[in-house]
This record gives structure tokens, sequence and C-alpha cells, in this order.
């Protein structure tokens, strides 16, 4: 078994992406935990509710406490550092909440969201440069526990069976970097949808989006410097 750190830069990004994979990873027996750098209070939606970007933080982090539980994490660690504003940031600052986080966790895999962001937002495009750079030096200094760098992503050929049904543009990934589609469950789906749930606040959103219909069968990841043709089934297949 082996334990695995997602890190991602705001409440939902679990959740909207790999949630059924993380259900499938835990109901193998793996550990997984989360690092959440941000609490997301700036986002738009919390001007239809009235609430200034702190107040806005403080109920998305609650909705993340019932995700938590829903899926069952073995640990979850949210940050507050600044939502939307990760690119005026020193990288350096949120290079060490990471690392600090890795030495805690001790993780096998380290996951995050792929080069291009999926939405392309600059918070999730930092939070990659981010995650690959503290993993790279952090193995270049002899941490051995790390065994394997994943990223989270959508293959083209899942993204042409949605898009008509999408009213957002995403960017995906070709399927020849695809080294991963883990297996998932209808109950896996469930963990996912239950999940989506908790984010009472990105109700309209998500419905918008139908998010909960558009996965089928697996989550596809790409990993660094590994090429695994077929793709492997699970994230811990074939650990180095």
């Amino acid at each position: 078994m082996a334990k695995i750190l997602y890190i991602f830069p705001h409440p939902d990004d679990e959740s909207f992406g790999p949630a059924a994979a993380i259900s499938a990873q835990i109901k193998s027996g793996n550990e997984v935990h989360l690092l959440c750098l941000t609490k997301g209070g700036a986002t738009k939606q919390r001007h239809k509710f009235g609430y200034s970007v702190k107040q806005m933080g403080e109920v998305r982090y609650s909705e993340m406490l019932e995700v938590e539980k829903v899926l069952g994490l073995n640990s979850m660690t949210v940050y507050d550092l600044p939502d939307s504003g990760l690119k005026e940031m020193d990288p350096r600052q949120i290079e060490q909440v990471c690392e600090t986080e890795i030495n805690k966790i001790k993780p096998d895999i380290v996951v995050t969201y792929a080069v291009h962001g999926i939405s392309g937002f600059h918070d999730h495009l930092v939070t990659h440069a981010v995650v690959k750079r503290v993993y790279l030096e952090m193995k270049s200094k002899g941490a051995d526990f790390l065994r394997r760098l994943a990223f989270y992503t959508i293959s083209e050929n899942d993204w042409e069976k949605i898009k008509d049904s999408n009213p957002f543009k995403l960017n995906t990934s070709t399927m020849e970097l695809i080294d991963c589609e883990e297996k998932i469950t209808a109950d896996d789906l469930q963990k996912m949808i239950d999940s989506l749930d908790c984010y009472k606040t990105y109700k309209d959103t998500i419905d918008r989006m139908g998010i909960k219909s558009s996965i089928k069968d697996h989550i596809s990841f790409e990993f660094f410097n590994e090429d695994f043709k077929p793709p492997l089934s699970s994230l811990t297949d074939n650990l180095h």
C-alpha cells in the first residue's frame, strides 16, 4: 500500500477532479492526504451571498471539512494563502508550504494539476510549477520516500465525449501523455457526487458543468519521467 498526497490550490479542486480516484485508492487500502493552499475566498460566488473574501473562505473551509469526512481522507491541511493571488507571491514561500507538508506526510506519490491546469487558471499553473520544483529538489537532496510525481488531467479522448455538454473550455492531455487511467466503480462515483454536494455555495456551477454525469469508469493521470503504454489501471501500480 502507498501514501498519496494531493496538492491543489482551492477548495473543490479535489472533488471536481480526482475524488472518484481518491475513493478507489482509499478503498484499496492506500493512505490519501490532501493539502489545499488557499481557502478559496476570492471566488466571485461570494458576491451572490454578500460575503467578504474572508467570510467566503471560512464558508468554503467548512465545506471542505465535510468533504474530508465524505471521502475518508487520512488527513487534510488547508492554508490561507491568497486565493487568485499565488502568481503575486514569492514562489519560494509556496514551495516552503509544500515542502513542510511533504516532510510531514512522507508520501510515496505526490499529485497535482497537469501543466495546463485543466481550466488554465493561473493559481493552477503556479501550483503545478511549484509542486514539480519542490518534488525534484527534495529528491535531489535525498528524500527517497518520494517515488512518483503524478498530474491529474483530462484526456483528449474523454473530453471529446463530454465537450458538447460542458459550457467551459477545458485543457486536455493527448493520449500519448496518459500513464494511468485509474479504474473507478459506481461506489467511487457516488463518493465524488457526495463530495461535490458538500460545496453548497458552488451548486449552480457544479450543475452547469454536468460534472456528476461526465465521469464514467476512470480518472486520468500523467506521470513525470515515466511512460506506460497501455496506461496503468491504478496510480500505485509499478512504483519504483
